[in-house]
């Protein structure tokens, strides 16, 4: 079985899985709240990152807030989230930015100019605010894509464009969070439950011992 006749049966099968996977990341529909939250999902989990993005904003209230707020405040606040410097530092330098430019920008070439964003950062925002097509390859992401033999790539953007693809557009932004679910429940980092896997009949197992 080829890579095309394997992400045909995905398409179909994952919406069956998972029909309301969807960003997880808890933002109360606030644009500059999911990017704040997103740079900080970099190495850690977006659970952990809702618990933390919870007391930021109790704290600092909104974007200018957290852009005016004292450092040492905001890095013991995501402290629990390892990298404690550089997020506070990244999220910071973000907000700054959003409050000069008064908003989001709406393309990837916009969105990577702020500060600490790059491609996963910004097909969040793509794909969950403005609701254009985006490629997300997180952690969960690139793992499946690798262990599906979807693509050979390790860096996230040429993965980004191997899916791309092999992927109808409309699709993009669905697909990448039905397979990033199936990366947290069935096929996880460690031990992944392959006896228990939908995909396990069509699954090359790359890279899994």
């Amino acid at each position: 079985m080829n890579k095309r006749e394997r992400i045909e049966i995905l398409l179909e099968h994952l919406p069956l899985l998972y029909p309301d996977a969807t960003c997880i990341l808890e933002y109360d529909g606030n644009p500059e709240k999911l990017l704040i939250a997103t740079i900080l999902s970099a190495r850690t989990t977006d659970n952990a990152v809702n618990q933390v993005t919870s007391r930021l904003w109790r704290e600092v209230h909104d974007i200018k807030g957290l852009a005016a707020a004292d450092r040492g405040l905001i890095e013991n606040i995501v402290h629990s989230l390892g990298f404690f410097r550089s997020k506070a530092k990244s999220i910071q330098n973000a907000a700054e930015w959003v409050v000069e430019y008064n908003g989001l920008p709406d393309t990837i070439n916009g969105l990577v100019q702020i500060p600490g964003v790059g491609r996963k950062t910004a097909n969040v925002i793509l794909g969950e605010i403005f609701k254009k097509p985006a490629i997300i390859v997180d952690t969960h992401v690139g793992r499946l894509s690798g262990r599906l033999d979807l693509t050979r790539a390790k860096q996230p953007d040429k993965i980004e464009v191997n899916l791309k693809k092999l992927l109808p557009e409309e699709r993009w932004t669905s697909f990448s969070h039905q397979l990033g679910f199936h990366g947290r429940q069935v096929c996880t980092s460690r031990n992944p439950s392959c006896d228990v896997c939908d995909f396990n009949r069509i699954c090359p197992r790359k890279g899994v011992q």
